[in-house]
């Protein structure tokens, strides 16, 4: 182990930087992280090893204690459970006989839930010692059981079992028309690099992951910054629930992608980006690195870029299951080698990001676009969409419909020309941007994809009338807590408690007024809270709690209500209220005044 741990260390120049690096390499050879190889890296990486313990324990993919020498990890997303996860898992458990949770007594093999692994579209989904299995069944469970007792290495286990699609059926603006390898970049450097920018701007791009800041804005504040270093990301960290766009874009697409971050690191005068990719997405590592090997040989990445001067080059850099780290400055944190946790804002990693260094973190369909644009041009972009909403929105579609995968629509379209297209029928509704988003019903349907009405970074998960909202609800509700970074209070205590109050109402041993304390929580966490997890958190709730305060209602203790009160008309009155708070309060009323 000592020579193993000097090794890496040295292969990665004993940065402290390159700690998760480090410790994936670790974890994948002795399925833990060993006290002996924490004390040896604190010395050569020369930092205190209580924060190398606090990485370890912070990403959930790393542990202290050993698990199996086969790792099984099976989505618990609200889409896996729509196509029966929780009894395969049942299955699985019984096959391997291991509980859920556990390791097997001869350390063979550990089983447990992981949060979504970006394969909603085929699941269910899970990951052996990192890497996907798609659409789980009995008879593919009964196989990866008999490999596992057979010990067979999981680089011979039979290639159908890894088989991940692109499940691309709609493509538009970008997917129909990918550049060729140096075209942006030709173009930007024969058109300038600030003439460029105002390109971008003119086309009105706005950052894809959801937030929608604009991307010129973003580009031209780091640009101006006083200092001479300067980094480009790239957040591939879309752990949110029902979103696997990215996975694709990465897997038949990152030549743009790369492309884009490159126009951006020449425009704002970088020469190191990034790409922060999320550790469910290990199956990719390899082909990204043969992509960036073949940059580097065609002169588009390196010291003198097409012969302009221009020096370049990326590094891609893995993540170990951790959700917060989608938001900006907890991938800063997490790419420094620390724990992900989010930094106070300002400053902004414009000014000061990676290593307090000017920093652009841009989406993975943003990099795409802004490449597409310095091609093509800014009105090329801008010709299409909405007046605050330009271009084109790569939606992930999954749940309840024929034809989930990845579709490409221009901003402004309806979500009932969205559903009609996918093959959803009977829908009960639809959350849009994941369980951070919103939940719409059966009558929002005219609504439009839009960041002035229905913003997304990609997530579109489609319920049919046979599902529970209340199930919904408790499953992003439980993600929430899970994920939650527990760096501030409001979060950390607050996620926990609306997890708690969900399940006392939805177990039927709440009352109204435990609804009105529901909404009460939701609130507090959602105006505290340090970061757009917790701010975010209580959306699923909200969000049901104003379109359907009858489903809460019929959960709670039942009580006997005095001659000729129509309990139908009250609820009928709370369903017509518009704010929120009002509608829960009413719900209290009734049963303050009838109980």
């Amino acid at each position: 182990m000592q020579v193993f741990i000097e090794n890496l260390a040295a292969d990665h120049q004993y940065q402290p930087t390159r700690l998760l690096l480090i410790l994936r390499a670790i974890q994948a050879r002795y399925h833990y992280i060993p006290e002996p190889a924490i004390q040896q890296l604190a010395g050569l990486l020369n930092i205190p090893s209580t924060q190398i313990i606090g990485v370890v324990e912070f990403y959930s993919f790393f542990h202290l204690q050993p698990r199996g020498q086969y790792e099984l990890l099976i989505s618990d997303s609200i889409t896996d459970a729509m196509l029966g996860k929780h009894n395969l898992m049942g299955y699985l458990s019984e096959k391997l006989q291991v509980s859920v949770g556990a390791v097997r007594s001869d350390g063979l093999v550990s089983l447990d839930n992981t949060s979504c692994t970006g394969l909603c579209d085929q699941g269910p989904a899970g990951l052996v010692n990192g890497y996907p299995l798609t659409r789980l069944d009995r008879p593919r469970i009964d196989l990866i059981a008999d490999l596992i007792n057979q010990q067979k290495p999981v680089e011979a286990w039979p290639s159908e079992l890894f088989e991940v699609e692109d499940n691309l059926v709609k493509s538009g603006l970008l997917l129909e028309q990918p550049i060729q390898q140096g075209a942006a970049l030709k173009a930007t450097f024969k058109r300038g690099l600030k003439e460029t920018l105002v390109e971008i701007n003119q086309s009105g791009l706005r950052g894809r992951g959801g937030a929608g800041f604009k991307t010129a804005m973003k580009w031209q504040f780091c640009s101006e910054e006083q200092e001479t270093v300067r980094y480009v990301v790239c957040n591939a960290d879309e752990g949110e629930p029902g979103t696997f766009k990215d996975r694709v874009l990465l897997n038949s697409y990152a030549d743009q992608v790369f492309e884009g971050m490159t126009v951006c690191a020449a425009i704002i005068g970088a020469s190191q980006g990034f790409l922060y990719l999320r550790g469910e997405y290990l199956f990719l590592y390899d082909k990204l690195q043969t992509v960036l090997e073949q940059r580097r040989a065609a002169g588009l990445l390196g010291n003198n870029i097409l012969g302009q001067g221009v020096g370049f080059d990326i590094e891609i850099c893995l993540g170990a299951g951790a959700y917060i780290c989608g938001e900006e400055s907890a991938l800063i944190e997490s790419l420094e080698g620390k724990m992900g946790v989010p930094r106070n804002r300002p400053p902004y990693p414009v000014t000061q990001g990676y290593l307090g260094k000017p920093t652009v973190v841009s989406n993975v369909e943003s990099f795409m676009a802004a490449a597409a644009i310095a091609e093509q041009g800014g009105n090329w972009f801008a010709a299409i969409g909405t007046e605050k909403s330009k271009g084109t929105k790569i939606l992930s579609l999954c749940g309840d419909c024929a034809k989930p995968g990845i579709y490409e629509y221009p901003f402004g379209t309806t979500i009932q020309t969205i559903l009609d297209e996918c093959g959803a029928d009977d829908v009960l509704g639809v959350q849009v941007g994941g369980p951070s988003g919103t939940f719409i019903s059966n009558q929002e349907f005219h609504r439009k994809l839009a960041f002035e009405d229905l913003a997304t970074g990609g997530s579109f998960i489609i319920f049919n009338s046979s599902r529970n909202i209340l199930d919904i609800v408790n499953n992003f509700t439980h993600f929430f807590a899970h994920e939650s970074c527990g760096f501030c209070t409001p979060c950390r205590v607050g996620t926990s408690l609306l997890k708690k109050q969900l399940d006392k109402i939805i177990e039927g041993h709440g009352s109204a007024g435990d609804v009105v304390s529901l909404e009460e929580i939701c609130q507090l966490v959602k105006s505290y809270s340090h970061c757009g997890l917790g701010q975010t958190a209580a959306n699923p709730i909200l969000t049901t709690l104003e379109r359907y305060p009858e489903l809460y209602a019929n959960r709670l203790k039942k009580i006997s209500y005095e001659p000729g009160f129509d309990l139908d008309a009250a609820l009928e009155t709370a369903r017509r209220m518009a704010n929120r708070h009002d509608a829960a309060a009413h719900l209290a009323q009734v049963g303050e005044d009838h109980e």
